[in-house]
């Protein structure tokens, strides 16, 4: 056996020796992810057995405008699709939140400072007369029979008669009441905001009604505890719901109405008619006029608002008589939804300019990227200083000033919160993860396509989440007060950076510059069309994005989404080079060596090109490097061909951690500039320096690694050779 081979047997042998200790940031997710079985395969897909739960809801609800109550009763009907007999069901309990035994005022840190607004002084027992929560007044079965119950905090257990085996359904009812929470002093996700100039409210209604946990095949019953934060796991239903509320009140409400001709006028009804038929604008069908009279009107009477929704994971809706109300329809595949708004006189005029736009905007580039938007309605409501989603309906802050001023600022950033929450008809109301547990899923992956409205329908828009530059200061803070994106929502620091604006840009530095648009477009939208109105979990997002795809990605959700590593890569030495010729080669090298002097720092490493290059003898192929093979190269025509290109050997350091491709650009003598995109893989085999060679046939004079900040690069000093301020080179390089 020959030396070679040996070698090569100890260095096999020692591989895999070093193999079962060594945890790099190439080694594949397999270990962190769960084993692929029938639910969910190994693709990312939804397996042969793949079975969800249903639960169809009646309900009943009258709002008590004067008492700000609200009563409900609502029978449902659970359909066990599941291969488990089930012996009780978890019913979700929201309210209880807010309940006067809730764990979540205990579990809040608080402290006190010199100076405390009392709108900020809750803690302190300022709004202790609220008596919230849900007041349950019966659970029944279908013949009116009492069921069994325990409530723990939130969460709801329903101990069935008998246990309910796959492929059967069990009814119940529940009739409940509640005192709705003003938002102004007791916040929320759903409330009412008071207007004292006209005496009248706005009512946002959410988490309003006992509704089923998810089961699963993941982990059985999701029964996490609602803490306030992280928001909620659900199943999918049909829904008929009543909506009782004073006569001239206007609902929005999530579902298609059944009744326009009860409940309209005339004219609202002939308005919102045409609005199923206009595409070009937004017809307004209660005016601000109309709404200004109905402000004054105080109706005794009570009027009943029918709506129908199909397969959707949740339910809320918005009444007030203070709203104007416009829509139009939108082209979206062979569907035609309406685009609605909904809002006081305190939004306009901006709202009329811009909310309905957004929506269409938004059903518009969603479904490019993800399915077409299959319900008939899309809904913005305007409360102020909230952004809230459910399926259909969504509620969103920005308010002009008394005169109907308002600035860029708010503008963009009312547009913006509208999009987001839209945007949430996709991510989670139709491709249906779990928030409780993984905010990212829905807050981070829509955050993404957020951007990616802003950037193809507002072309001047202050982009905050998406691009990679504006996640860095987060990304180099202190790693103390950081989470890896994989964590739970409860646990969370720095909620708004870790669960949307870190997974978002992650996303967006995936499609532009590690995979490409193309390539990743269609794994993203393989990955919507294969988890619609299905219960995605993470492990199915990364295998489909690989999948669909043909790129291995592991290394990139090991950094970004496990991790709390960030991106700081340093162009540390560069070395110019020239192959050396014999005519010139005392000249030649006596020249290399007083270059390297001359341009050389303390330690005798160049820190610019005016010392020349060095050279390196190319010689003629040896032939025991042949071995066994009986044609040769033409060593002297390889020679002239290589003989007279500038070679620059640059040797980077991963100082942040986390891996990423290596982008150069390179900038010549006579002013032109060439890109270089290393992938990210040139770090599999040292994860903290690498070397690589680079030729061109023109002389390098500046060198800058990460040109356009496309990689959330941290340190951006170290990123240019020679070295100058870093700064003004990316101003003058940086394309945005």
């Amino acid at each position: 056996m020959n030396k070679v081979k040996i070698l090569v047997l100890l260095l096999l042998g020692a591989g895999i020796t070093n193999a079962q200790e060594w945890k790099g940031k190439f080694e594949q997710l397999g270990e962190a992810l769960p084993t692929p079985n029938e639910y969910r395969t190994g693709s990312g897909a939804p397996g042969p057995e793949y079975w969800q739960q249903k639960a169809d809801h009646k309900i009943s609800v009258e709002l008590n405008d004067e008492t700000q109550r609200l009563d409900g009763s609502e029978t449902i009907t659970y359909y066990n699709n599941s291969p488990e007999t089930l012996e009780y069901l978890w019913i979700q309990l929201d309210q209880n939140m807010r309940a006067r035994d809730s764990n979540t005022p205990l579990i809040t840190p608080s402290q006190i400072r010199d100076n405390i607004a009392v709108k900020q002084a809750g803690f302190l027992g300022a709004f202790d007369d609220y008596d919230g929560g849900f007041k349950l007044m019966s659970v029944k079965d279908a013949s009116g029979n009492d069921l069994e119950y325990t409530v723990n905090q939130t969460m709801m257990r329903i101990d069935l008669p008998k246990p309910l085996a796959k492929g059967e359904n069990f009814t119940f009812s529940i009739d409940w009441w509640y005192n709705v929470n003003d938002r102004m002093s007791n916040g929320g996700r759903g409330g009412y905001e008071y207007f004292p100039k006209d005496g009248n409210y706005v009512y946002t209604i959410a988490q309003w009604f006992p509704r089923l946990a998810v089961f699963d095949d993941y982990e059985g019953w999701q029964n996490k505890q609602f803490l306030g934060r992280g928001e909620f796991a659900l199943t999918f239903g049909d829904y008929e719901v009543d909506i009782t509320v004073p006569a001239d009140h206007i609902v929005a409400s999530t579902g298609m109405l059944q009744n326009p001709e009860e409940v309209l006028t005339d004219k609202e009804l002939e308005r919102y008619n045409l609005a199923m038929t206009t595409f070009d604008k937004p017809v307004i069908i209660v005016t601000e006029d109309e709404a200004k009279k109905k402000e004054k009107s105080r109706s005794k009477q009570k009027a009943t608002w029918k709506f129908k929704a199909d397969m959707v994971r949740d339910f809320a809706f918005a009444t007030s008589r203070k709203f104007i109300w416009d829509a139009q329809a939108v082209k979206v595949g062979d569907k035609t939804p309406l685009a609605m708004s909904f809002y006081p006189k305190e939004g306009n005029p901006l709202w009329e300019e811009e909310s309905t736009k957004a929506v269409k905007n938004t059903l518009e580039v969603y479904s490019k990227y993800t399915i077409d938007y299959p319900y008939p309605v899309a809904i913005s409501v305007h409360a102020a200083s909230i952004g809230m989603e459910y399926p259909m309906i969504c509620f969103n802050f920005g308010r002009p000033d008394e005169k109907g001023n308002y600035t860029d600022r708010t503008k963009y950033g009312m547009i913006g919160v509208i999009v987001h929450e839209v945007g949430h008809n996709y991510f989670p109301m139709i491709i249906n993860s779990d928030e409780r547990q993984w905010t990212w899923m829905d807050e981070g992956i829509n955050s993404f396509v957020q951007h990616r409205t802003q950037v193809e329908r507002y072309p001047n828009f202050p982009h905050r989440r998406g691009p990679a530059d504006k996640i860095v200061p987060y990304m180099k803070g202190d790693k103390r007060f950081i989470r890896p994106i994989m964590t739970n929502s409860e646990n969370i620091i720095q909620f708004g950076n870790n669960a949307y604006g870190k997974p978002a840009t992650a996303l967006n530095i995936l499609r532009e510059t590690i995979m490409g648009p193309e390539l990743f477009d269609k794994a993203f939208k393989t990955y919507s069309e294969r988890w619609a109105f299905k219960h995605p979990k993470p492990a199915d997002f990364f295998r489909t994005m690989e999948d669909a795809s043909g790129v291995d990605l592991d290394w990139f959700w090991k950094g970004w989404f496990y991790t709390v590593d960030h991106v700081d890569i340093a162009v540390d030495k560069v070395k110019w080079f020239k192959v050396k010729q014999e005519e010139v080669e005392l000249e030649g090298q006596v020249t290399a060596e007083k270059g390297a002097l001359a341009a050389g720092d303390a330690e005798g490493e160049a820190t610019d090109f005016s010392g020349g290059p060095d050279y390196f003898n190319l010689n003629e192929t040896p032939e025991r490097a042949y071995r066994e093979f009986k044609g040769r190269l033409d060593d002297k025509a390889i020679m002239a061909k290589l003989v007279d290109k500038n070679y620059y050997q640059i040797t980077f350091k991963n100082k942040g951690g986390l891996v990423m491709p290596i982008i150069l650009e390179f900038t010549f003598k006579d002013g032109t500039r060439e890109m270089v995109k290393v992938p990210a893989e040139i770090w599999r085999f040292n994860e903290e320096e690498v070397t690589k060679v680079f030729s061109f046939d023109k002389e390098v004079t500046n060198i800058i690694l990460d040109p356009n900040l496309e990689t959330a690069d941290t340190y951006l000093e170290d990123n240019t050779f020679p070295r100058v301020n870093a700064e003004s080179r990316f101003d003058k390089f940086n394309k945005k």
